[in-house]
């Protein structure tokens, strides 16, 4: 675990043997999970961690305002491994699949 680390940190605590979970939650209601707020967690950073090492948590009241989830990591590449929904942990036992949209990509443009 680390606290306000920066990208070059982060990238250099990921050992890809190991299993990687990195953490997010949805900034207010805008809905980016990547790509604004959290410049440190970057593509370098996800691709060494691995798509499937994102865990989005957000409260059910933050939720039931956002509409949909944004991923703008500056690569659209990475931006469309993670689909279409991603699921978002809400509290003990319970999430929800949120709609995921990649800015980067012209997705949000499809939708």
């Amino acid at each position: 675990m680390a606290r306000d680390a920066d990208e070059q940190t982060l990238c250099a605590l990921i050992d890809p043997e190991e299993r990687v979970k990195i953490v997010v939650s949805p900034i207010g209601a805008q809905g980016f999970v990547l790509g604004r707020g959290n410049q440190q967690i970057s593509p370098a950073v996800v691709r060494r961690a691995g798509v499937g090492s994102v865990i989005v948590v957000a409260t059910p009241q933050k939720l039931a305002g956002t509409p949909a989830l944004y991923v703008d990591s500056g690569d659209p590449e990475l931006d469309g491994e993670f689909g279409d929904s991603i699921a978002v942990v809400s509290g003990y036992r319970i999430a929800q699949r949120k709609r995921l949209l990649h800015p980067g990509s012209g997705s949000h443009l499809e939708r």
